[in-house]
């Protein structure tokens, strides 16, 4: 991230969500290869020819095999995409921006201005509250509402940009109000109105 700042641009923090979504592939990590090893030994002992008369001794060493292959597809094809998507997912504050960046391959960049946010509010279930994590939604205008979710720390997350948007300089005028002056509200023979 620091080599796609703008001169002046500062990171504040870098998180990435709250890994409360890993509890089911770190689970699953756990439990395929203790259902996989007794499998196996199940299988070893017979007790499988014991329960399905047709099968032959010879197909003992296929189906530990088949038994071991379940548990690496559960390993690969369930925990280590969940992981690595995790992983790859970060949330970065800077002193005029709002990052949210997804994806190894294909990678999914969500940008905010701190400057186009005209309202911050944060939602938690019970399940986030108890975690201390939650989604911040962001207000930014004609863009609509940008949602980061699962956000850790999120009382703090939010501080850190209500910090961020107190420290954003002030601009004099508005763009487009070349030759503005604020006493008589006209700019160019154009009457403009400014709201706070």
């Amino acid at each position: 991230m620091r080599k796609d700042l703008v001169p002046g641009e500062q990171v504040i923090v870098t998180t990435r969500p709250q890994p409360r979504k890993l509890a089911g592939p770190a689970a699953a990590f756990i439990v395929a290869p203790a259902i996989g090893a007794f499998a196996s030994a199940w299988i070893v002992r017979g007790e499988a020819r014991r329960l399905v008369p047709a099968l032959e001794a010879r197909w003992t060493p296929w189906l530990v095999t088949a038994c071991a292959a379940a548990v690496a597809w559960v390993w690969l094809g369930y925990c280590l995409p969940r992981l690595l998507r995790w992983h790859a997912t970060r949330y970065t504050l800077t002193s005029r921006r709002i990052v949210a960046r997804s994806g190894l391959m294909k990678r999914h960049d969500q940008q905010v201005a701190l400057a186009s946010v005209r309202n911050l509010s944060v939602r938690e279930t019970v399940l986030q509250r108890l975690l201390r994590s939650g989604n911040i939604s962001l207000e930014t205008g004609y863009d609509g509402v940008v949602t980061f979710r699962d956000v850790p720390e999120v009382a703090r997350f939010r501080d850190f940009i209500l910090d961020a948007i107190g420290e954003l300089p002030e601009d004099p005028a508005p763009p487009g109000a070349a030759g503005f002056d604020p006493a008589r509200g006209s700019a160019d023979g154009y009457e403009r109105r400014w709201t706070e």
